[in-house]
């Protein structure tokens, strides 16, 4: 069966094997971070909508999940934002009530949790995975590029006003740019942020494939290990890297078919991700895992277009 909002299950390098649940169009978010693997952000928004028919949601899932798969967790994630949507809290309700022995996760980028409404819906979750890749608005703009009138002040306020009411684990996502937010200036804001929302696990994160803006560059394995250090000097909560390291397969069946439709359409022609989301019928999330891999391997190489990131393979 073809799901309209679910993928995978993935192999997901901090979640293990996942079950993604996508709540929102394509590209709908506050932010324009010029990392994001899915390239540009075309609807930029914080207004929360029904974007989808909730009851077809939760059709899909339950055809899933009656099956008792093995997952390690239920993921919110997608190419937007999960707290966007209006019914997400009916969606985790669904989900812990109906299948208790399921793991939910929500990947976010914590700009809605100053809303008390949103901070609520998402209590049931085991761990929420959100964001925060500076303390200074200059930093903010300049890594997110937030829709107009968000301030970085507001988005910790929110992240710390979470943590006083959620009893789960908060593992805290930073993704560094060299030149903009690895300063010691900026790495001691981001560190008195961070013990104010007191995250149960800080990650550190830098670019392992194309971004959105060509310019960002990945950090090296030494300057992430000294920014670590940095924090750990600082920081109330453990920090890691984030493992780059190739994961084994969920279905080897269906990983080796979908690398062989990507092998076969890139032989012919270059293609961005979103022609390959379209052309397969995959979702953009699981093209761009394998994308991901394929580009660290060198079996494909990368140009940056007008139109976007053309990926080709390596012949």
């Amino acid at each position: 069966m073809k799901h309209k909002h679910l993928f995978g299950p993935v192999m997901s390098r901090r979640l293990g094997i996942s079950l993604g649940v996508d709540l929102v169009p394509y590209k709908y978010c506050p932010l324009n971070c010029v990392y994001c693997e899915v390239q540009r952000t075309t609807h930029l928004v914080t207004k929360r909508e029904n974007f989808f028919s909730v009851d077809e949601i939760l059709c899909e899932l339950d055809g899933f999940l009656d099956d008792k798969p093995h997952l390690d967790y239920i993921t919110f994630s997608g190419a937007g934002e999960p707290t966007l949507n209006l019914d997400l809290g009916q969606i985790v309700k669904h989900i812990k009530g109906n299948y208790p022995d399921y793991k939910l996760a929500l990947l976010t980028n914590g700009i809605l949790f100053e809303d008390p409404g949103v901070r609520k819906e998402v209590l049931l979750c085991d761990i929420v995975l959100p964001s925060l890749d500076a303390a200074s608005q200059m930093a903010f703009e300049k890594i997110n590029r937030p829709q107009a009138g968000l301030n970085v002040d507001s988005m910790i306020a929110g992240l710390e006003l979470f943590r006083r009411e959620y009893q789960g684990k908060i593992w805290l996502e930073v993704f560094l740019i060299a030149g903009i937010n690895d300063s010691e200036t900026e790495l001691a804001a981001l560190a008195k942020a961070i013990n104010f929302i007191k995250p149960d696990l800080v990650q550190l994160n830098s670019l392992d494939r194309p971004g959105t803006e060509e310019w960002v560059k990945p950090m090296s394995l030494n300057a992430l290990k000294q920014i670590k250090r940095f924090f750990a000097e600082r920081l109330a909560s453990p920090v890691e890297i984030i493992s780059k390291v190739k994961y084994p397969c969920v279905d080897s069946h269906l990983d080796e078919e979908l690398i062989h439709l990507l092998h076969n359409t890139l032989k012919r022609r270059p293609s961005t991700a979103e022609d390959l989301s379209a052309m397969l019928d995959i979702h953009i999330n699981e093209i761009s895992k394998v994308l991901r891999q394929l580009h660290l391997e060198k079996k494909i190489s990368v140009k940056r277009e007008p139109r976007g990131v053309f990926y080709s393979w390596i012949h």
